[in-house]
């Protein structure tokens, strides 16, 4: 199973984003990453064990429980970052079961489409990881 370069990329920036924000965020970022991290793992993790198993049924699961897992982040710390993440996991969902439902083939669309809404959710991730280090290096140097 050959991995396009460009699928690759957007895998370690995913990667990237959540060490990130796992690292130099605050809580709510943290959490965020492991749980987006832990979608990134589960989903990779069942492409190698079922091909093609992100397009079906295990895909939608992954997804269903990532959003479910932001929600509570949510629901625990309310932040901007994490509302734009949480319409981004929608429209991925929504994307990911329209192809399921209507048995359609991954077309070019789908890629595009699946590709900027994630790097479109690292990059929440990332702006927000951003704020919370700034905050705090803010808040010891005063």
């Amino acid at each position: 199973m050959s991995i396009s370069p460009i699928t690759a990329a957007i895998a370690l920036l995913g990667f990237a984003g959540c060490a990130f924000a796992i690292l130099k965020g605050g809580p709510a970022e943290r959490s965020g990453g492991a749980v987006i991290l832990a979608n990134l793992l589960l989903l990779w993790v069942a492409d190698m064990t079922w091909p093609d198993a992100s397009s079906g049924v295990v895909g939608l699961l992954v997804d269903g429980l990532t959003a479910m897992g932001l929600l509570f982040i949510v629901l625990r710390h309310g932040s901007l970052w994490l509302g734009g993440v949480m319409i981004l996991y929608a429209a991925q969902f929504s994307l990911h079961s329209f192809y399921f439902v209507t048995e359609r083939p991954k077309d070019d669309f789908h890629a595009i489409a699946n590709n900027t809404n994630f790097i479109a959710i690292i990059t929440c991730l990332m702006i927000g990881a951003s704020i919370a280090w700034r905050r705090r290096l803010r808040s010891v140097a005063n």
